[in-house]
């Protein structure tokens, strides 16, 4: 189903996450249609991470992603110029660590940070960063961004089955939705893919919109 642009890997090509590579130029933003609305309660509820934006929205974006992702750095600015212009619409971030080990003791350290109530701001600075190469650095970000490391470090120990049980949930949804690589982006019940500007991002919310 996955068949735009996902993570890049190397210079001949764009690499979905198992293997599927495909060019740059056969890029475009589409709709690959709506899920049901069960499945979309489903992956609504209880997601392991606090919503962004509207508290009352009347679309929600939910974004599966990996810091490691090139895709998924683009399209983070896209998302929160979305939130600003629309308030209207919410955005729930969902870890799906699949390009390397360093992804996922990020994905495992920012969901910690949750404990402290800090996730968010882990998760936005360590999408911020432009490539994650060691454990080392994950935690120096987050450090200089204030977040306490032996805290985090000791919500890990305590909470890691918690936070393996969502990483694998998560795992499961995006599966179940078939998208096969990060970014996967589900606005309302429409998995969208190609997508990394802010008008095209509201033109998805638009068409959200008239199915709500």
């Amino acid at each position: 189903m996955f068949t735009s642009k996902s993570c890049l890997v190397g210079f001949y090509g764009l690499c979905l996450a198992w293997g599927l590579c495909i060019s740059a130029a056969s890029a475009v933003a589409e709709d690959l249609g709506p899920v049901s609305k069960s499945a979309a309660i489903v992956i609504l509820r209880n997601p392991g991470t606090p919503p962004v934006g509207a508290k009352d929205a009347d679309v929600i974006l939910v974004e599966f992603f990996d810091y490691n992702c090139p895709f998924c750095k683009k399209l983070a600015p896209a998302l929160q110029a979305l939130l600003q212009a629309d308030p209207k619409v919410a955005l729930v971030y969902k870890d799906w660590p699949i390009l390397s080990e360093v992804s996922r003791y990020a994905a495992r350290s920012a969901l910690a940070a949750g404990w402290q109530g800090k996730y968010l701001i882990a998760h936005d600075v360590l999408m911020g960063a432009t490539h994650l190469a060691s454990n080392g650095q994950v935690d120096g970000l987050l450090r200089a961004a204030g977040i306490d490391t032996q805290k985090l470090k000791q919500a890990s120990d305590a909470h890691g089955a918690e936070i393996d049980a969502l990483l694998r949930r998560n795992d499961t949804e995006v599966r179940a939705l078939g998208i096969r690589g990060t970014p996967g982006l589900l606005v309302g019940r429409h998995i969208i893919n190609g997508v990394y500007d802010v008008a095209a991002l509201e033109q998805a919310v638009a068409v959200a919109r008239h199915d709500h």
